[in-house]
């Protein structure tokens, strides 16, 4: 079936490699290579690129087409679903994307109510930056991805978790140690370490509402680097909650100032996702329902 070969064609450019490809699908190398051959004969067309140095990219014509390959896969993926659903046979696979400290702080605890309930659905994840899972929705890579609103394609659909407040972390015997709330021109004082990854536009707010610009010693893009430098005394830095309160030997503070990062779960479109999909967000909004109304008791 063609079917199969565009699930191999699929997998191949997802890995970068047929030998890995081969071993994900439980087949030979030569059938993986087979496999694309009797896709590019019958279309006439070369789909990939083979390069020794540089290894497998897509032609320009596999380019367009493997939006189409992904997207009549998570299809036949829905079929599945819906018809084990019909017949009370739970299965699926569902794809997310996820960055740092949501896989460390949101994800388990949406993974332990959903498994309860629907114990042989199988997850895939992809870890990156915010960039990469809005890329890996629009490809069809995920079906699902953890944004933060603010920085979300806005066509996409929006299922809100939870609001991320942004925190001054120092060294452990800093002097903001002993300040119930630290005052913005406190911070300005201090060699900063500025983050130039996922948040730092909620960081530059903050001085532009402040008024102040910060003593930048460091720029810096890795978030557990900027954890280590503030963990060996180089700097403060300011962060969210959810990513530095998880950090060792580092402490954080609130701010004289508030600003948040609005943390979702994004679908390219929640009518049109498999059964298990929209389960998974169901028990998400219902979990961070909760878990919001409980905090604000």
């Amino acid at each position: 079936m063609r079917i199969v070969r565009f699930e191999v064609l699929s997998k191949v450019i997802e890995l970068g490699s047929f030998t890995k490809a081969a071993k994900k699908l439980n087949m030979t190398q030569s059938a993986v290579s087979h496999a694309i051959s009797s896709l590019e004969t019958e279309w006439g067309v070369s789909l990939l690129i083979r390069d020794r140095r540089k290894g497998i990219s897509l032609t320009e014509i596999g380019q367009k087409t493997i939006p189409h390959i992904r997207e009549m896969l998570n299809r036949m993926e829905t079929v599945n679903q819906e018809i084990a659903l019909a017949t009370n046979i739970e299965t699926g696979i569902i794809r997310i994307g996820t960055f740092a400290s949501a896989s460390s702080c949101l994800l388990p605890k949406l993974l332990v109510k959903f498994q309860k309930k629907h114990p042989n659905i199988e997850f895939k994840f992809y870890e990156g930056t915010y960039e990469e899972i809005t890329e890996w929705l629009l490809s069809g890579i995920i079906d699902i991805g953890f944004v933060v609103e603010k920085e979300s394609n806005t066509d996409f659909d929006l299922v809100p978790l939870i609001k991320d407040k942004m925190v001054v972390a120092f060294h452990a015997e800093h002097k903001f140690l002993h300040k119930d709330t630290i005052d913005m021109h406190d911070v300005e004082k201090e060699p900063f370490i500025m983050p130039t990854g996922m948040y730092q536009s909620h960081v530059e707010e903050l001085f532009k509402q402040a008024q102040i610009k910060p003593f930048i010693r460091f720029e810096v893009h890795d978030c557990n680097t900027i954890a280590n430098m503030v963990q060996e005394g180089l700097g403060v830095t300011i962060g969210p909650e959810l990513f530095l309160k998880t950090q060792q030997n580092i402490k954080i503070g609130n701010l004289n100032l508030t600003n948040y990062r609005e943390v979702a779960l994004a679908c390219s479109a929640i009518s049109e996702a498999s059964p298990a999909v929209k389960e998974f967000l169901k028990v998400a909004r219902n979990v961070f329902t909760d878990s919001n109304n409980t905090n604000n008791e």
